[in-house]
């Protein structure tokens, strides 16, 4: 599954960044990955002269998500009559006939035609309605888009992998995404250089499945192989991030970087599911339950200030209490302390939409259970830090205060203004449930 955004919000939750002059509005649902892709579209749309264009960057990995994409695309319409609404992402290279056929959308496009500037360029000649949809199983290479910087923000997502040749099955993004395929090692470190040389501080390596990267390059390099080199080539870069690992695929290069490079940041997410091991078999994930422990537990011993996140899904079909009860203690067991939790979502296509099925409310209620665990865990973990030091990258300044994330991935509230991009040596002194509290060193 692919990552999230970021730790601190819901992976349905739209991030819509400022529409500024000339430019197209960007409305993105779910993933890192959709992120960066964002950014591609905005330079694209805003050279094909689209400024008065909104882009919906839509997820599929619930169908929740899918509800929300639909209701936000006809609110956007209400209040923008004049608009011209683009609708794009997984949800729409998978059901293109659903947004084609809502009243509000004048063009849908697919996962690939999204990152061609001739597709933008095509739309800024004709208001006729517009469906380009192709077939992503048919793509079978990942061109390199060099975007200069990230709309206000000093952290930026690279994608260095598209697609997956797992089938999960609860998954649909294979279908939205297609099968797995690399970015060249040197177009990756072209573009975070340039980032870096456009004041970006942070760089998290995103794809569908990075653990995965490399295997259809000319040399297999490995994704430890890569970091190597990215940190290597691009030495100005202060803050190196990860995003969702399989705990079974992650090579041992890339274990030896996590416990030794410092600016290789000490948070790993981890793409879990369940802590059951008949669920992860129904699952067809490629990890067992000791294979998690095990992982945490080795990274742990040797870089022990560790501090893991993992995805984790609530009600999967068959999940009997005893089964849920396994994923629960691996919160535990795994010392996690940044959780996303899904109910889970039956997707129509995806064999575990075919199993026996837990009723609603229970997976409702087993999710719930999840994330009290897991902000249990976090309030402890922060209660640890009180009176601790910590480095933050500020990411937002405004009204006197300043927010960011520390090296652990900790959201830091500051209350003074410090611009966003600096990184700041602070001292923690007070906790919420959401956030820590500093003063400056």
């Amino acid at each position: 599954m692919a990552e999230t955004i970021r730790a601190e919000e819901e992976i349905l939750a739209p991030v819509e960044e400022a529409r500024r002059p000339g430019e197209p509005q960007l409305v993105t649902f779910g993933c890192r990955l959709n992120a960066f892709e964002s950014e591609v579209m905005r330079n694209h749309a805003s050279a094909a002269g689209l400024g008065d264009a909104i882009i919906f960057n839509t997820c599929a990995v619930t169908s929740e998500a899918e509800r929300q994409a639909r209701q936000a695309i006809r609110k956007a319409r209400r209040l923008n009559p004049e608009a011209r609404i683009i609708v794009t992402g997984c949800a729409a290279q998978i059901s293109p006939e659903t947004y084609a056929a809502m009243a509000e959308v004048d063009a849908v496009l697919g996962n690939e035609e999204k990152l061609k500037a001739e597709s933008f360029a095509a739309l800024s000649l004709s208001r006729e309605p517009v469906v380009r949809v192709a077939d992503i199983m048919t793509v079978t290479e990942t061109a390199p888009h060099l975007i200069s910087g990230f709309a206000a923000r000093a952290r930026a997502f690279v994608e260095i992998q598209q697609g997956c040749d797992h089938r999960c099955t609860f998954c649909i993004i294979p279908f939205g995404r297609g099968n797995s395929r690399s970015v060249a090692v040197g177009a990756i470190v072209e573009q975070i250089r340039a980032l870096v040389a456009n004041g970006v501080r942070e760089v998290v390596l995103t794809g569908v499945d990075i653990t995965s990267y490399g295997g259809d390059l000319p040399g297999k390099p490995s994704l430890g192989a890569l970091t190597r080199r990215i940190l290597n080539l691009v030495p100005d870069l202060p803050r190196l991030r990860l995003s969702s690992l399989d705990v079974v695929e992650v090579d041992d290069e890339l274990k030896r970087i996590i416990v030794s490079e410092e600016r290789l940041m000490p948070h790993l997410h981890l793409s879990l599911q369940a802590g059951d091991d008949m669920i992860l078999k129904r699952m067809k994930r490629r990890h067992s339950r000791d294979d998690a422990v095990r992982f945490v537990r080795e990274m742990k011993a040797m870089r022990p200030d560790l501090v893991f996140g993992a995805d984790l899904i609530a009600g999967f079909p068959t999940e009997t209490e005893a089964m849920f009860e396994n994923s629960l203690h691996l919160i535990d067991d795994c010392d996690l302390t940044f959780l996303h939790v899904f109910p889970y979502s039956a997707r129509k296509g995806t064999p575990a939409a075919k199993m026996p099925q837990v009723p609603g409310n229970i997976r409702k209620e087993r999710a719930q259970v999840l994330r009290a665990r897991g902000l249990a865990r976090q309030k402890a973990y922060f209660a640890r830090l009180l009176g601790a030091p910590a480095r933050v990258l500020v990411e937002k300044s405004e009204d006197g205060r300043a927010f960011g994330h520390s090296d652990h991935f900790a959201p830091v509230a500051l209350s003074f203004g410090v611009p966003p991009g600096t990184i700041i040596e602070t001292r923690i002194n007070g906790a919420t449930d959401e956030h820590l509290t500093a003063t400056a060193a």
